[in-house]
């Protein structure tokens, strides 16, 4: 029986090819002796990763900063929908020119957006992005250690 689907066409070599006598190739090994078990504890080893005070205080200081920052950017935002379409004659009311309350506002959303991004990059660089490395760093070595990779 075969496979009818296009993405099965072209096999990667020695899965279902034959092996130039008509017969079927052996299947490949799984990759580094992988066995169920060894899955079941790299498993483990996040989890314990995730329960240690390390994570705890990486995700408690991105908590810190996101919860606020879209907290107010959100205030922000609906403040200037409810008064653009509940109050039209102040958004209209002119500042200077052909620029009106309601062009600096909408202007105002795209600077905040800007300054909330720079300023989240700018509080992950300074107060997380190390630590979470570090936690990687543990984490890959660990899970190295429980499926006893050599490199």
């Amino acid at each position: 029986m075969t496979y009818e689907d296009p993405w099965y066409d072209a096999l990667a070599s020695g899965w279902g090819e034959v092996d130039g006598t008509g017969a079927p190739a052996p299947k490949v090994p799984p990759a580094r002796g992988e066995q169920g078990g060894a899955a079941v504890r790299a498993r483990d080893v996040y989890v314990e990763v995730q329960r240690s005070s390390a994570f705890q205080e990486v995700r408690a200081t991105y908590r810190r900063f996101v919860v606020p920052g879209v907290a107010a950017f959100l205030v922000w935002y609906m403040a200037y929908l409810v008064t653009a379409t509940t109050a039209p004659g102040i958004m209209a009311r002119s500042v200077t020119g052909a620029v009106n309350v309601g062009m600096l506002a909408g202007l105002g959303q795209f600077l905040t957006t800007f300054l909330l991004t720079w300023a989240y990059a700018r509080h992950a660089r300074l107060r997380r992005d190390r630590a979470a490395l570090e936690l990687r760093w543990d984490t890959q070595e660990l899970t190295r250690g429980v499926r006893g990779d050599a490199s």
